[in-house]
């Protein structure tokens, strides 16, 4: 069992950036690939990226490449997502979620989530 608890989401004018935090507690932390994803309102919930236990495996959703970075504190039990060149379209809510095994982008795919936290990007 992992509980995933989110924080640093905000209000951010398009152009500037935010960093988004998940704090685990429970074991095995660095056993878990970890991703973000994010829903708007009337959406499906959408992968952004994920990050093996290494730090090695960094897979970004296109929409999110060269802007947005995914990392992992192992010993801290910390997975980050530093964002910039926010844009309007990045308004959503962020989800960190933790799974057991190997790459997934299919939110289904995976057993534990955050509650969330607001980004939004005004214009």
């Amino acid at each position: 069992q992992v509980q995933l608890v989110e924080s640093g989401g905000g209000l951010v004018q398009a152009g500037g950036s935010l960093r988004l935090s998940c704090a685990a507690s429970g074991r095995s932390f660095s056993s878990y690939y970890m991703s973000w994803f994010r829903q708007s309102p009337g959406k499906e919930r959408e992968f952004v990226a994920a990050i093996n236990w290494s730090g090695y495996s960094t897979p970004y959703a296109d929409s999110v490449k060269g802007r947005f970075t995914i990392s992992r504190d192992n010993g801290k039990n910390t997975v980050f997502l530093q964002m910039n060149s926010l844009k309007p379209e990045d308004t959503a809510v962020y989800y960190c979620a933790a799974r057991y095994g190997g790459i997934a982008v299919l939110a289904t795919s995976y057993n534990y989530w955050g509650q969330g936290t607001q980004v939004t990007v005004s214009s």
